[in-house]
């Protein structure tokens, strides 16, 4: 791949050509380009044309048709996930399910993804017929799967262009900045040992609950959840797409927008409609501490109302509270999507990142 000098500066990465099964998208000065072929022969569409080109690029031709058309702390810790005490009920904290954020004249963007994530490989078929085929006629039936094999691999490259999105970005000016300082706070997040993604949470209201979990205010129940700067598989673009992903349910931040996927179905929000609080909070660890945690105070597995140890329970360990950073995304129409990470300046940092896309929304981005 080729890299422009510019975006790598910038702090992503922004390539100008792009594969998608048989095909290569380019982006340059002159504008955007796409081709198909073999080593030794490609034909293709440009700025100045029309054009096949066979051998080592030393033979070309080129028709002369014209152009295509266009920080607040909370007081009392929380406990890690466990079965809820008597009387705590467990409520969904992660919103609206990603098929209900989809407007009912969603963006050209998400109907692309959309299709391309539906479609079904026909290569996996057609290796079994082949293979079915010459299972069934005997000896010459090697020679049909040998036969057959370019037809299936030209099948699976055509496949994988079908079920692609090409997206091709020309990020400029205050913009491009922009989006450089998300990338990077995404990076710098990596470096967290551990990160989570809420996916529920019970109040502790009476006494008797408080005592048995270790005197937390609330129980949470989260997940593992992951970082990486590639998106949608179904998706090419040529910069960078940091990704927060929590099981099948994943934001990716795009330049101009912020993109949200859960199995086949995606959504998108603009930055303007996105709200994003940061925090720290108080957490109470009863497994392996994360090697970059900062422990602020300790606790008791079974705690009397003043907090000490209660003595009519044998056995009582001493617990950790540690100070974890806290992000929160949400929009008015019914995002909320929590993560915790073992350290809290690089999840300001991407607070901040978000706040400043959110507040100038992209003028000098475009798709």
């Amino acid at each position: 791949m080729d890299f422009c000098g510019e975006g790598m500066s910038m702090g992503f990465y922004v390539r100008t050509s792009l594969k998608a099964g048989p095909f290569r998208f380019t982006l340059s000065s002159a504008g955007f380009g796409v081709s198909a072929g073999v080593p030794g022969f490609r034909v293709g569409m440009g700025p100045r044309g029309n054009y096949v080109r066979m051998g080592a690029g030393t033979i070309s031709y080129r028709t002369t048709l014209p152009r295509p058309a266009a920080h607040q702390a909370i007081p009392q810790p929380h406990l890690p996930p466990a079965p809820p005490g008597p009387g705590i009920t467990m409520h969904d904290v992660t919103g609206a399910a990603i098929q209900n954020l989809v407007a009912t004249d969603a963006s050209d963007i998400v109907r692309q993804l959309q299709a391309a994530a539906r479609r079904w490989p026909l290569w996996p078929f057609a290796l079994a017929v082949f293979v079915l085929i010459g299972l069934t006629i005997g000896g010459w039936g090697l020679l049909i799967i040998l036969i057959s094999a370019p037809a299936v691999i030209w099948l699976a490259f055509r496949d994988r262009a079908a079920r692609s999105v090409v997206v091709m970005y020309d990020v400029n000016d205050e913009a491009a900045q922009r989006f450089a300082h998300i990338v990077q706070a995404i990076t710098a997040l990596q470096n967290a040992r551990r990160l989570w993604h809420i996916a529920a949470a019970g109040a502790v209201t009476t006494t008797y609950q408080y005592k048995v979990n270790s005197g937390a205010s609330k129980l949470l129940q989260r997940h593992p959840a992951a970082l990486t700067l590639t998106g949608p598989r179904c998706l090419v673009t040529n910069v960078a797409v940091p990704t927060l992903t929590a099981g099948r349910r994943s934001v990716h931040f795009l330049p101009d927008r912020v993109l949200l996927q859960e199995g086949k179905h995606f959504a998108d929000i603009p930055y303007q409609h996105l709200h994003v609080t940061t925090s720290t909070t108080r957490f109470i660890e009863t497994g392996p501490l994360p090697a970059d945690g900062h422990v602020v105070d300790s606790t008791w597995r079974y705690v009397n109302v003043k907090g000490g140890p209660d003595r009519r329970f044998k056995n009582n360990a001493q617990l950790p509270v540690l100070l974890y950073g806290r992000l929160v995304l949400q929009s008015t129409t019914g995002l909320n999507l929590v993560w915790d990470a073992s350290q809290h300046p690089p999840i300001a940092a991407v607070g901040r990142a978000l706040r400043l896309a959110a507040a100038a929304q992209a003028p000098g981005i475009r798709p």
